[in-house]
């Protein structure tokens, strides 16, 4: 994992609702995740979008213990956020504040019930896509998640474009397509964040999906802080 920025990163979530971290993953790390979706023993669960009307594709949830490189950067991620939410709390004036450690946030999430991990691994072929939505799962939701790109654009798929929308008070929605390269990985709300308007600050609704993957496979790996009731 390169090293973050992550007053740029907090700049650009202030600024554009996203941030992009370069290069989180290295190829082989990005390989090694992509390769293990067939291992069932590493997954409580696999949802195949079309059934639900989600989208296209399919993707597994990771079952406890994760894999040691996925929980630790879980756990390394963590902290920085927490820092951004909780500043994002207090702009909302929200008394809420999020621990400063991964395991303390998880032991809040269990005492209510959220005990199923909620890191993802997706799994998209040609004709594939995700519709907007957001991933709540239960009462306590951490406000910040990450995606990690796995696949090389332009070799091993085309299309497929992470997507946000923004829709603001009275408003038009507001769309943001993130570029990202193989390791690359997008930082963006789980479901809202606060804007600077004209008004003073107030809270706008998030929504994130991936556009049709016009050929090849596109592997993405989901790193959702909350864990699921």
């Amino acid at each position: 994992m390169t090293a973050i920025d992550w007053d740029r990163a907090g700049a650009d979530l202030d600024a554009f609702g996203c941030a992009v971290l370069p290069a989180l993953l290295d190829p082989g790390q990005c390989a090694a995740y992509a390769a293990g979706y067939t291992d069932d023993a590493r997954f409580r669960s696999r949802v195949v979008m079309e059934r639900h009307g989600f989208g296209r594709g399919e993707y597994r949830y990771y079952a406890y213990p994760l894999p040691p490189g996925l929980a630790s950067l879980r756990t390394a991620l963590y902290p920085p956020l927490a820092r951004i939410a909780n500043r994002w709390q207090a702009a909302l004036g929200l008394s809420d504040r999020y621990p400063d450690a991964h395991a303390d946030y998880l032991a809040r999430c269990h005492a209510a019930g959220q005990l199923r991990p909620t890191p993802l691994l997706l799994q998209y072929g040609p004709g594939d896509y995700n519709c907007l939505h957001q991933d709540l799962y239960g009462d306590h939701v951490f406000p910040l998640q990450v995606a990690v790109l796995l696949a090389r654009p332009g070799i091993d798929f085309d299309g497929g474009e992470f997507v946000l929308t923004e829709q603001r008070p009275r408003m038009q929605s507001r769309v943001e397509v993130v570029p990202l390269g193989q390791g690359d990985a997008v930082v963006f709300p789980v479901h809202t964040r606060p804007v600077n308007g004209t008004r003073g600050i107030y809270r706008v609704n998030m929504r994130h999906g991936v556009s049709r993957v016009r050929g090849g496979h596109r592997h993405t790996l989901g790193i959702i802080f909350h864990d699921a009731a």
